[in-house]
């Protein structure tokens, strides 16, 4: 049986792009895989924080993750800053981390570009990103092309820790899901949906209204041929809402374009809409029992305890390796 760890950050409501793209497939992933997903707090403050803005958006994503089907008796639900064997281990990795490489993450330019100071965290959050996988011995870490730079850097640690000190890290697999994997902005489909776009109609989040998720779809950037076909360098626009359609409704692709051959934009964006509301009704009905329960704190707290049980068993063997501690006299 494979390990995945999965690590989300609590800066905003997750989006149907996170949902359809990530979550949808965890649920799959758990059944037949040994889980962990994990709220990644720690590396949400690598950019200013509203402290209490940050603690609701901690329940929210886990309420989110629990009504969306991860089961918590068959996966381990937790937050970061809970396991602090993560920012343990983070810290020993920044250790054999360079400078340069670490330099050079997109991320990290596309972020401070512009800058005239950011934290220094906001540098080195790659290694403790490294940390929270190596510590479960992942097999496989599901994610999108953004983070794709950030994995290899991971598997670049464990290497190099493993030939320095000892060979005690899995080194992890990149796996970037085919099918729903890069929803796109509403306003602007050459560009990736993103809970932080500043035009709330570019993304739909997983808590609007149905309303509201009407009124952004109707007003989604298509074209002006009329013609419901995909077709991503010409019909970016179009083929974004199919994508969202097909993957919301188990339909494909071509058997949409075929349904929509004689028919205009406007009744396809009903029905793409209609679609949306409908897989997440239930998702929403099920996140308003939790995100206010005693249920979902005891969830948290056993995810918090069976994580840390396995991360500290890792730890140690890390701190073992690179002569950290005391050997303690026989007696």
């Amino acid at each position: 049986m494979q390990t995945i760890f999965s690590g989300i950050q609590p800066s905003g409501t997750l989006t149907i792009g996170n949902y359809l793209g990530a979550i949808q497939h965890f649920t799959e992933l758990q059944e037949e895989h040994n889980c962990y997903f994990c709220i990644v707090d720690e590396h949400a403050i690598t950019v200013p924080q509203d402290r209490l803005k940050l603690r609701n958006n901690i329940r929210s994503l886990a309420s989110l993750y629990l009504a969306s089907g991860i089961d918590p008796e068959k996966s381990r639900l937790f937050i970061q800053s809970e396991v602090p064997a993560h920012t343990q281990l983070g810290w020993m990795l920044q250790s054999i981390s360079y400078i340069g490489e670490l330099e050079r993450m997109t991320q990290f330019k596309d972020k401070s570009a512009g800058k005239e100071a950011v934290s220094s965290s906001l540098l080195t959050y790659p290694p403790l990103m490294a940390a929270d996988i190596l510590l479960y011995k992942t097999d496989v870490v599901p994610v999108g092309e953004d983070q794709k730079q950030h994995l290899e850097l991971a598997r670049n640690l464990a290497e190099r820790f493993n030939n320095k000190f000892n060979d005690i890290f899995t080194v992890p697999e990149v796996s970037i899901p085919k099918v729903g994997a890069r929803i796109m902005s509403l306003q602007d489909p050459t560009k990736k949906m993103s809970k932080s776009d500043e035009n709330e109609k570019a993304f739909i989040s997983m808590l609007d209204e149905p309303k509201n998720i009407e009124k952004k779809i109707k007003s989604a950037v298509t074209d002006s041929e009329g013609i419901v076909k995909f077709d991503k360098e010409n019909k970016p626009g179009v083929s974004n809402l199919l994508t969202i359609y097909a993957s919301c409704s188990g339909e494909s692709i071509e058997d949409l374009e075929a349904t929509y051959e004689r028919k205009g934009y406007g009744e396809f964006k009903q029905d793409v809409a209609n679609a949306v509301i409908n897989i997440l009704k239930p998702i929403q009905d099920r996140y308003n029992e939790l995100i206010d329960s005693e249920a979902l704190d005891n969830i948290l707290d056993q995810g918090a305890d069976k994580a840390s049980f396995e991360a500290d068993k890792m730890l140690k063997k890390a701190k073992k390796a690179m002569g950290l501690g005391r050997v303690k006299k026989k007696r």
